[in-house]
């Protein structure tokens, strides 16, 4: 059995893997997700249940960041795809394996964990740099591209994203950035360590929250932004499917308390 030795924000990758895999895992489910499965296996021995119960929540926001991944490719058949902070997820396997430049950019400590529990991926050039480390800007074609930023923004520092998101723009003309945000009451909750998923597991501290109402701002705010959508994910099962609350989600009231995907267009 192997245990990934991650701390601190990279150990949040296991909290998403475990809630992929076991999404993945249940019969009445439409996700589908083999390599997580793999893995989550494979680190058995991990403390898994510290995290708490299961939520769909992550396998729910993988599959709309799956859709727009694709529907960029059939427009760019060669990519990029550029992922920043992408932890040990799968999205590479889920969409097919593609014949693209794949770029996954994250901390040290988090490649090293991708090369060494991740199945061999020549299209991947993983590359060992902070995403806010602009150096990897030189090894990624500048035009455009697919970014993702899973999980990752949240726990930046507000003018920090901001300022990253205008060089992306700048470097990667005519391309999308898709990323996700929670809402303000949760990044202060975290804030004062108050979100405890079990009595061994407390939630790091997440100092940047996003509305769908001040992603619209955006374009107004970052130079090269021209367009910014909020992306609905599909419906899950139980509360996630409810069509009430899928009403109450896109109400003013709704839009301020609930998580969100933002996918932004650059301009050419």
């Amino acid at each position: 059995m192997t245990h990934t030795q991650l701390s601190g924000v990279p150990e949040t990758a296991l909290w998403t893997l475990r809630n992929r895999a076991e999404e993945a895992l249940r019969p009445d489910s439409v996700y589908t997700d083999d390599e997580s499965i793999s893995l989550y296996r494979a680190l058995a021995a991990e403390d898994f249940d510290r995290f708490g119960p299961p939520s769909q929540v992550h396998s729910l926001r993988a599959m709309v960041i799956d859709e727009q991944i694709t529907d960029f490719l059939a427009f760019h058949p060669a990519g990029p795809v550029v992922a920043l902070g992408e932890g040990l997820q799968t999205t590479y396997w889920r969409v097919g394996a593609p014949e693209v430049a794949w770029f996954s950019i994250d901390l040290p400590e988090m490649i090293a964990a991708q090369e060494r529990l991740l199945p061999p991926a020549p299209g991947i050039t993983r590359l060992a740099r902070s995403a806010l480390d602009r150096s990897w800007f030189a090894e990624v074609p500048r035009g455009p591209a697919v970014i993702t930023a899973e999980g990752l923004f949240m726990y930046l520092p507000t003018p920090e994203v901001h300022r990253l998101i205008a060089d992306l723009a700048e470097h990667f003309p005519g391309g999308v950035l898709i990323y996700d945000s929670i809402p303000r009451v949760f990044s202060a909750m975290t804030m004062r360590g108050k979100v405890r998923l079990s009595p061994r597991y407390t939630a790091p501290p997440m100092p940047t929250s996003q509305s769908p109402r001040q992603a619209r701002r955006l374009p107004r705010m970052i130079p090269g932004v021209v367009a910014s959508h909020d992306l609905i994910p599909p419906p899950g099962r139980g509360r996630w499917g409810s069509p009430l609350m899928r009403r109450a989600a896109n109400t003013p009231l709704g839009h301020a308390l609930r998580p969100s995907l933002t996918l932004l267009r650059f301009a050419e």
